[in-house]
């Protein structure tokens, strides 16, 4: 990393080995950095990290949409569904508009024809508990509409997971919390029959650190984080494969697409960043966590089921550029993965850790919360009011300041993954000659991203800048020659 990225590292993880904290939260996706964010605000002193990257997990491998949940419609799961509503709203028009933007989603389906006007008759109450008018798709929204049959259109958002992690944890940063990434927990100490702190072994070694509480947010790890706890320990989750495929976007689309398969299945296709992201499978997962990748298989099974609503010229095997797989926690259970509650879990073992996984990334607000209101006694905050601040970024962009040194679509690129920050990388062209250029020709992000990343954003490692930190590695762009590039920049400082 840069000379400052390696200065902030240092000084974060000595002051981890230093002081006592009162929360140690690990893991470092969503919920996690929203948990350090909200204690951190309450009060708390709170330290955040992660055995790989934030946000390096399912944080990053979502299918980018933040959704109400329709389909708990069915269910009469009508709390469910308005929370998650008013979660989208929020997130994107007060807490992250830059990040998180209004999608309409068209929507068709292969089910029998009640299943279908069930499907149409409950648009009309989801968009009520949304307080949402009719969306309307303006003329041109699709190359081409697909064939099928047609049940409805309703009015989500979408949003760039790995980027809105990594504004979170900007943001609790900002709020005292002391974060490092690429650090594991290998043990937790315990004083009293309690959890007291954890053994922490990074790239530089390995330290202790004091606690007062913990909370595990490990998402997939979180029964080895529990085995740490209690050796005794029954599995409390199982996991389920989601696996999408990007496809290059020819024309602009400005809306979704989601298909409902005979057998309950849904497959999508989501504009994103210039590109089609297509998605998901859902199957049953037992392997490490750390190992998950598409198979052969499911990435066939992607290009077929998406065949059924997109042009075939578009969903070619030779025309993925990327392909990538996340694991989504779920409650134990006998039926299908796919038709298992997405509710979160949240449990408190016997040295009084917190456990929390699973549930929607729209909803991770709520969930954070319920986190910290299960924290002993002695160190839960007595108020818990969910943060409405904007994270870093939300405000608008200097359009003009971008227009003015850079093209179009370069100012957009930038206005998209930044938001109002967007200008500061503007300023590594005094500094580094070839900042303003382009890493890859085909692609819009510049090497100012890049030194960004090293000194602001904890990047380590030449994945993490083209995974999470850039769009590089999702338009199939991170080469050796690129991924090597990267890696000289990451040395700088080291």
């Amino acid at each position: 990393m840069s000379v400052r990225g390696a200065e902030i590292r240092e000084r974060s993880l000595e002051t981890l080995g230093r002081r006592s904290f009162d929360l140690l939260v690990i893991g470092g996706g969503i919920v996690g950095a929203r948990v350090a964010l909200e204690a951190s605000r309450a009060g708390l002193r709170v330290a955040l990290v992660d055995a790989g990257d934030f946000g390096g997990a399912t944080s990053s491998a979502s299918g980018k949409l933040v959704h109400g949940g329709l389909r708990y419609l069915r269910t009469r799961r009508f709390r469910l569904v308005r929370a998650a509503l008013r979660e989208r709203s929020l997130l994107a028009t007060r807490i992250a508009p830059h990040l998180v933007r209004p999608l309409p989603v068209l929507l068709y389906t292969e089910e029998a024809a009640w299943s279908r006007y069930l499907t149409a008759a409950g648009l009309l109450p989801y968009r009520a508990l949304g307080c949402l008018r009719r969306p309307r798709l303006a003329a041109g929204a699709f190359r081409a509409l697909p064939a099928g049959t047609r049940c409805g259109l309703v009015q989500e958002a979408v949003t760039d997971d790995g980027r809105l992690t990594l504004a979170t944890v900007k943001a609790a940063v900002r709020a005292g919390t002391v974060a490092a990434n690429h650090v594991r927990v290998t043990a937790l100490s315990k004083h009293r029959g309690k959890v007291s702190g954890a053994v922490l072994e990074g790239r530089e070694g390995s330290f202790e650190l004091h606690c007062r509480a913990v909370v595990n947010a490990t998402g997939p790890w979180l029964d080895y984080l529990r085995l740490l706890e209690d050796p005794r320990r029954q599995p409390a989750v199982r996991l389920s494969k989601g696996v999408h495929l990007v496809l290059p976007l020819e024309g602009e689309w400005r809306a979704a697409m989601a298909l409902t398969l005979r057998d309950g299945r849904h497959v999508y296709a989501v504009p994103w960043h210039g590109t089609v992201l297509v998605g998901t499978t859902d199957t049953s997962y037992e392997g490490d966590p750390g190992s998950v990748v598409p198979t052969p298989t499911e990435e066939a099974y992607l290009l077929e089921a998406a065949s059924r609503f997109l042009p075939n010229d578009l969903v070619r095997r030779d025309r993925v550029l990327c392909s990538f797989a996340g694991l989504r926690v779920l409650r134990p259970g006998h039926e299908p993965t796919f038709d298992a509650s997405r509710e979160h879990l949240l449990s408190v073992g016997p040295a009084g850790m917190v456990s929390v996984a699973g549930g929607k990334l729209t909803t991770h607000r709520p969930i954070a919360l319920d986190a910290l209101r299960a924290l002993p006694s002695e160190v839960r905050p007595r108020r818990l009011h969910p943060c409405l601040d904007p994270l870093p970024g939300a405000s608008p962009p200097d359009e003009r300041a971008l227009r003015s040194t850079l093209d179009a679509a370069t100012a957009r690129h930038l206005a998209e993954l930044y938001g109002g920050e967007a200008g500061d990388l503007l300023g590594y062209a005094a500094s580094f000659p070839e900042a303003l250029d382009r890493v890859h020709p085909a692609g819009p992000d510049l090497w100012a991203q890049i030194h960004h990343a090293a000194d602001e954003e904890w990047a380590v490692t030449a994945e993490d800048v083209t995974r999470r930190r850039t769009t590089l590695a999702v338009r199939g762009l991170d080469a050796e020659s690129v991924r090597e590039g990267i890696a000289a920049v990451l040395a700088e400082g080291r």
